[in-house]
């Protein structure tokens, strides 16, 4: 099944991306036209299970997608818009009510609607155990205030997911044991966008900023039982980590086949740019840090799909990340070099790329947080356990 993903991914982005791409940068977004387009190939339903509307398929087969779309020519930004579901949803689909499935799973599956993830706050950065966002109970309701920001597709969203405290310290539930997930619909009163926020890279990719104010959500729209939300979120995030790994060697891959094409017909001096030493021993490098990026991250997503979400697999994952956006950084800015001037227009794709790519530390757990969660998954640091879970938790803008 996976070739066929990657060529099936490669595909849809030939057919329906390319000549559009330039154009959705331009217009900060991505249509919900490419969403129904995407489910009607069945693309936004794999990983999830067919209960719930899903294509099934393994960690191994959403790699292959997605590194047959990047091969093709899309962007990190445009991943990140498109799969936002990949975010949005996973919590709902594994302990949500049948209900919320059948609300918003299925939609979301097959093209109609759009979902976002909010953890993200203004003065929390990956600090999800602290986070300030509020929902109080009251009768059949819960009543939300607070801020979330850096959120993915916040703009275009119909629903958002959104992690909220619930538990009291006096009660017991204090820091990493009060958190929820409430899912809320975008035109309930109270509930606002703020702003759009402009961004270095993933244009395409509308990224906002929410308010609630005294927004009333019904408690059947709580996301399986209250105060045990920190554990959902943790076990979505080594699938959004390999993710991110994912966009970075494989934008890193399509800037290096860009450049050694660019290298074969730019003439300098009278011969090839390609003919000179220098370039071809950087273009092995290139092609080096792409494929050890590459190779960690598909052991890693093997012993995921062989073990489930383990003390070993969250390390993998994060390590994975810092590897291939290492590597993804490395790989763009060379590629930017050796196109000389032109690598530096904007709407030349070697220039989204090395854009895009500077999101990748940051987003879905910065690099510096990713390594201290494995030092100490990995026993080079004493930790209670409640920090390990915390540090598995921790997200940036994603």
């Amino acid at each position: 099944m996976t070739p066929e993903l990657f060529t099936l991914g490669a595909e849809f982005t030939r057919r329906e991306v390319l000549d559009s791409l330039q154009a959705w940068e331009d217009a900060g977004e991505v249509p919900r036209s490419l969403h129904l387009a995407a489910a009607k190939q069945g693309l936004l339903g794999l990983g999830f299970a067919p209960e719930v509307g899903g294509e099934g398929g393994t960690l191994a087969d959403m790699t292959a997608l997605q590194e047959g779309m990047l091969a093709a020519g899309a962007s990190s930004g445009l991943l990140a818009a498109l799969f936002t579901g990949g975010i949005a949803l996973p919590h709902l689909a594994r302990h949500g009510s049948p209900a919320l499935v059948d609300r918003y799973v299925r939609p979301t599956l097959a093209g109609r609607l759009i979902g976002a993830l909010a953890v993200t706050e203004p003065g929390g950065g990956s600090d999800v155990a602290h986070l300030t966002t509020r929902a109080v109970r009251d009768g059949d309701d819960y009543v939300v205030n607070g801020t979330k920001t850096f959120i993915t597709s916040g703009a275009r969203a119909d629903f958002v997911t959104v992690a909220v405290r619930t538990g009291r310290p006096e009660d017991g539930h204090g820091g990493a044991r009060g958190i929820s997930l409430l899912v809320i619909d975008k035109d309930t009163p109270g509930f606002s966008l703020d702003r759009r926020l402009a961004k270095m890279g993933w244009h395409c990719s509308d990224t906002a900023e929410l308010g609630f104010s005294d927004v009333r959500v019904p408690a059947g729209n709580l996301v399986g039982e209250e105060n045990a939300a920190f554990g959902y979120l943790a076990e979505a995030f080594v699938t959004e980590r390999i993710a991110l790994a994912v966009h970075a060697y494989g934008i890193a891959a399509r800037s290096l086949a860009l450049t050694a094409e660019h290298a074969r017909g730019r003439s300098t001096f009278g011969e090839p740019l390609i003919a000179r030493q220098v370039v071809r021993h950087r273009l092995v490098e290139m092609h080096r840090r792409v494929e050890a990026a590459k190779a960690y991250t598909h052991a890693v997503v093997r012993e995921y799909d062989a073990e489930g979400t383990t003390a070993g697999t969250v390390a993998g994952a994060a390590l994975a990340k810092h590897t291939a956006v290492e590597a993804s950084q490395w790989v763009c800015d060379q590629a930017v070099q050796l196109h000389g001037g032109t690598g530096y227009l904007h709407g030349t794709e070697v220039e989204r790329h090395y854009r895009d790519t500077r999101i990748l530390p940051i987003g879905g757990g910065a690099s510096e947080v990713m390594t201290d969660l494995a030092a100490k998954l990995l026993g080079y640091a004493d930790s209670p356990h409640e920090d390990t879970g915390k540090l598995a938790s921790a997200r940036g803008p994603r």
